[in-house]
């Protein structure tokens, strides 16, 4: 009497559950980066299908080949021919040879062009000026000031579609990473240090933002919103923006405590507070370049003090 394996029933079917369970979360998952909006996000959609494809190349022939072999050469299949001395052939190993070398030299190409085209300083071209927007990462979360309006935001980016946008990006603290999926380039933010990069929205639309490098315990709620606006909507923002508080050195340093923050508007920026926060001096002390042109001096003319009194070195006027 042959029993019932009750055992590999429930793994087959836990499998089967796991299985079907997974790709219920996956029908979640956004394509972002396959979505893009903006000509930055369509360029690094394009190089990704065009990359993807020449590598399928190979791989489908393989995994066909690799049934079809299994299949005709097994064991019952008496038809088939039976060459167990065969070890070489040409014509494999030309194939096998250069089929890869011409995709990794498509590949090596397209790659150079488009490190080049896509590179995060290369203007975009588009109608008027380029909006300049100056974002600083915070523990945990972002900061957007506009120069030429005067105003600041925080955890919310607005930008008019159509026109491209010149980032200059830096860090308070630690490393991060700025990233709008459908805009397309990740950039890093580091302290003392200032990145660039040119993105442009096609269309207006609500864009996810986020930190794409780990920062501490707050990193999965960095997250922001780009809206691409028409011009009407972008100018209602930023009057919007201009009812809202000032950002001067009190305010900032308050900011820069850790932890989430809630969209905010500021109507007023202090003067030279980017510079101050990129020369790592937003909160007193004397800033880095400051330091280096003083380490310069220093350098030129050693053994000199680097400032003298000028009650010591002006002589007086002994003439009547």
């Amino acid at each position: 009497m042959q029993c019932f394996n009750w055992a590999a029933k429930a793994k087959l079917v836990s499998r089967v559950g796991l299985l079907a369970l997974t790709s219920v979360f996956l029908s979640g998952c956004e394509w972002a980066v396959m979505d893009p909006k903006g000509p930055v996000g369509e360029g690094e959609k394009n190089l990704i299908l065009l990359a993807v494809g020449l590598m399928l190349l190979v791989v489908v022939p393989v995994i066909v080949m690799t049934l079809v072999f299994a299949w005709r050469y097994r064991a019952s299949n008496t038809k088939a021919v039976y060459a167990p001395n065969w070890s070489h052939s040409n014509a494999i190993e030309v194939v096998v040879w250069t089929i890869p070398c011409i995709i990794i030299l498509i590949l090596g190409t397209v790659t150079w062009i488009t490190t080049h085209t896509l590179d995060p300083r290369q203007p975009i071209a588009s109608n008027g000026k380029p909006l300049e927007v100056q974002v600083v990462s915070l523990d945990w979360k972002w900061l957007f000031i506009y120069p030429e309006y005067g105003v600041a935001s925080v955890n919310e980016l607005a930008i008019p579609a159509g026109r491209t946008v010149r980032f200059k990006l830096t860090s308070s603290g630690v490393m991060n990473a700025f990233f709008i999926p459908q805009l397309g380039t990740q950039v890093y933010t580091m302290p003392g240090m200032q990145s660039v990069l040119n993105l442009k929205a096609d269309n207006p639309g609500s864009y996810e933002g986020m930190s794409a490098n780990y920062s501490g315990r707050g990193f999965a709620d960095m997250h922001f919103v780009a809206k691409a606006m028409d011009a009407a909507a972008f100018k209602t923002w930023v009057a919007t923006a201009k009812q809202g508080g000032v950002l001067d050195q009190p305010a900032y340093i308050k900011l820069m405590t850790r932890g989430t923050h809630a969209i905010t508007l500021y109507g007023k920026v202090g003067d030279g507070l980017y510079y101050r926060i990129l020369n790592r001096c937003a909160e007193g002390g004397v800033c880095t370049d400051d330091a280096v042109t003083m380490a310069a001096m220093k350098d030129q003319s050693p053994g000199k003090p680097l400032c003298l009194d000028p009650a010591k070195t002006i002589k007086p006027n002994t003439k009547g």
